[in-house]
């Protein structure tokens, strides 16, 4: 089973255009910034949004299509959707909830069904209770219950921990990823958070300004982020202007004053560096520079130190190195020091 989507919508001024093609088994991540078009793409896959033109199918079967004047209204679509605010109803209580969307059937097999949900989603001491006597997380994990009801072809999830605090969404975030892994069809999961994204779906879609990226893998989207938002998204902390270098093999970078071993991209614009790939190094060494520590910043378990490179020009970004504490503490300069990089770990980006 495989849900795909290639349309456009104009909000405005703002354009979403759309295509990618989520399989069932692994969950397909909308990574974007606030604004970039994610939840509007749920709406629209859902069928709360009309899109102006393309077309979305669920296991070939065609829930709109502007060609053919197709249009199914959200019942029809077997679409299951979690949102931010879970749109439990707020009269009936979570054992109801579940039930009343599950169809036709016998009452006996009613209740063994909504038992069945209600254990999946460890909500068994909380079915009589209604939603308002609920904490967040077991409102959630009731209107996802409500969701798998209704027997969906497709998951979609819209930030779905984005109103819970750090331990609470741990915990959830394994039970959904157990959830996940036993649901039949595909997800498509909306988050501006790489961590959870890297921790629960297999691929991913870019989007930016309203506009998707072909959908990759979590790897591939590390390695080669391709531009400069993508970069940032998946984490990269350092960017500056690049140009090609003197001679075949080697880039510039102005604003740093450094020339690097790199093979040049055509059509790079930036300069990418993750702060956990620029090492302490001696002087000699393949890419290496002397700088300046012109900040420290400690995490819970790493030390990220703002470095200016010798040659840099004045108002040049920070160069940021991230290094696990012990490894900080062992340098033997914290105030000077030569860093690297090695030519594998640069980005040139469009």
């Amino acid at each position: 089973m495989a849900l795909t989507a290639r349309i456009q919508k104009r909000y405005g001024d703002f354009l979403l255009d759309v295509d990618f093609t989520a399989e069932d088994g692994a969950a397909l991540a909308l990574l974007g910034a606030s604004g970039c078009g994610k939840s509007a793409t749920l709406k629209c896959i859902a069928g709360i949004d009309r899109p102006d033109r393309g077309r979305i199918a669920l296991d070939g079967r065609v829930l709109f299509d502007s060609a053919a004047g197709v249009n199914l209204p959200p019942q029809q679509r077997r679409v299951g959707f979690l949102f931010q605010s879970y749109a439990l109803f707020p009269h009936m209580t979570v054992e109801r909830n579940v039930a009343v969307c599950l169809g036709r059937m016998d009452k006996r097999r009613r209740r063994e069904r909504t038992a069945e949900l209600l254990a999946l989603l460890h909500l068994e001491d909380q079915a009589g209770l209604y939603p308002r006597q609920l904490s967040g997380g077991q409102q959630q994990r009731a209107a996802l219950a409500r969701i798998l009801a209704a027997e969906p072809g497709v998951l979609l999830l819209d930030e779905p921990f984005s109103a819970l605090d750090g331990f609470l969404k741990w915990q959830l975030e394994q039970e959904l990823r157990e959830v996940l892994e036993r649901f039949p069809g595909p997800a498509v999961w909306v988050s501006h958070d790489r961590g959870e994204v890297y921790r629960n779906c297999s691929r991913v879609c870019v989007l930016e300004d309203g506009k998707s990226a072909p959908a990759a893998s979590m790897a591939e989207l590390m390695a080669n982020p391709g531009t400069v938002a993508a970069a940032r998204l998946s984490g990269c902390k350092n960017f500056a202007p690049v140009r090609p270098g003197p001679a075949p093999g080697l880039v510039e970078v102005p604003a740093w004053g450094l020339v690097l071993r790199a093979p040049w991209r055509e059509g790079a614009a930036a300069l990418g560096l993750r702060a956990d790939r620029v090492r302490p190094e001696e002087a000699g060494a393949v890419n290496a520079f002397p700088c300046q520590v012109v900040r420290v910043t400690e995490d819970v378990s790493s030390v990220f130190a703002a470095l200016r490179p010798e040659a840099a020009s004045p108002g040049a970004p920070p160069l940021w190195m991230e290094l696990a504490k012990d490894a900080w503490a062992a340098l033997p300069d914290r105030e000077r020091l030569w860093a690297a990089v090695r030519p594998e770990d640069l980005m040139l980006l469009k």
